[in-house]
């Protein structure tokens, strides 16, 4: 496909980097190698995901002119972007990014502003050659589009997406901004790949980066092609997960963090979501339920809603996720 007014020209399978820095380096490499050979070409990280583009650098520093990386930065000052862009060209032994995005900071640079002039020179440096945005909240989304300073637009779309964000998408469309897709898995909480593959394969501007750090992970992502279509098998499985999840739910992007009380909120939000979608007994161990036990100190002071991107009521789907994982804890509810 191609990505927009950058016009390259990408397979449809992005790959997410954000999940192997949970790998040791030879897992990551091997699972790496292996979407290369088998056509992943666009490859999406940021200095924020700790070692993962020390890992893209050791996995492809030979092959560099073969593939697309695309990092990010969450600087808000000039000093911080040259800094931040230095150590990840180190980082993947590379003297140039594909594309380099401003990483869902407070505010959508203008053309004036000092931070987006510091891209601007990047790039006539030969740095970057192109320049995206990446954003939780909708209003920025369209704000960087509206400002047609923005080669690509990153934000989170998956088939628990609605009206808005299509409309966002066609919007890019005719716009002729590359749309990226991330959390295309609903931040982790969605197990059924070919559903979310059929759903996003309907949109030819939409390029996912799924977030891998399995070999069986990216076994199933290979095994899809431009044929994998929605059916009514899949159209029923993508109905009961809207039905399930709703809008109302936390997708795990930890930008509520950290919280005054130390209450892991990307964790325990939405922990009765995660017990009742995969196998429960790996988060009824004694660790978890003290981590969850954590939430009884929450003061409701607000400061996680005010940062949440969905404008989230997230002191009460903590005492709701409390009050369901004890039920389920004390065999008052079946999982």
């Amino acid at each position: 496909m191609r990505l927009g007014k950058t016009n390259l020209n990408v397979n449809k399978n992005g790959f997410g980097a954000l999940p192997i820095q949970r790998r040791n380096m030879e897992d990551s490499i091997e699972i790496l190698h292996k979407a290369y050979a088998n056509g992943i070409d666009f490859y999406d990280t940021a200095h924020f995901y700790t070692d993962s583009e020390t890992k893209l650098g050791n996995a492809f520093s030979e092959v560099r002119e073969n593939i697309y990386l695309a990092s990010k930065t969450a600087a808000e000052d000039v000093k911080s972007f040259w800094s931040d862009l230095e150590i990840s060209l180190k980082s993947m032994q590379t003297d140039y990014l594909d594309l380099y995005q401003l990483h869902n900071i407070s505010f959508v640079p203008k053309a004036d502003d000092e931070l987006y002039k510091a891209m601007l020179e990047a790039k006539n440096q030969g740095l970057i050659n192109h320049i995206g945005i990446t954003t939780h909240k909708i209003t920025h989304a369209h704000e960087a589009l509206d400002s047609g300073l923005y080669e690509t637009l990153q934000y989170p779309f998956s088939y628990l997406s609605g009206a808005e964000e299509i409309k966002l998408v066609e919007k890019c469309k005719k716009l002729d901004i590359g749309f990226i897709a991330m959390k295309a898995m609903g931040g982790g909480l969605l197990t059924n790949s070919k559903a979310s593959y059929a759903y996003i394969n309907q949109f030819d501007n939409v390029l996912p980066i799924w977030g891998i750090q399995k070999l069986e992970e990216l076994d199933e992502f290979l095994s899809y092609t431009k044929n994998t279509v929605l059916d009514d098998e899949l159209l029923k499985i993508i109905e009961n997960d809207k039905k399930e999840l709703g809008e109302d739910f936390c997708r795990g992007c930890a930008y509520c963090m950290p919280c005054p009380e130390d209450i892991n909120i990307s964790l325990c939000a939405r922990m009765s979501l995660w017990v009742r979608r995969f196998p429960a007994e790996p988060y009824l161990t004694e660790e978890y339920v003290k981590i969850m036990d954590k939430t009884q100190e929450c003061v409701e002071c607000y400061e996680c809603v005010d940062k949440c991107p969905y404008e989230l009521e997230i002191p009460r789907l903590l005492k709701e996720n409390y009050d369901d994982y004890k039920n389920i804890l004390n065999g008052k509810t079946q999982v």
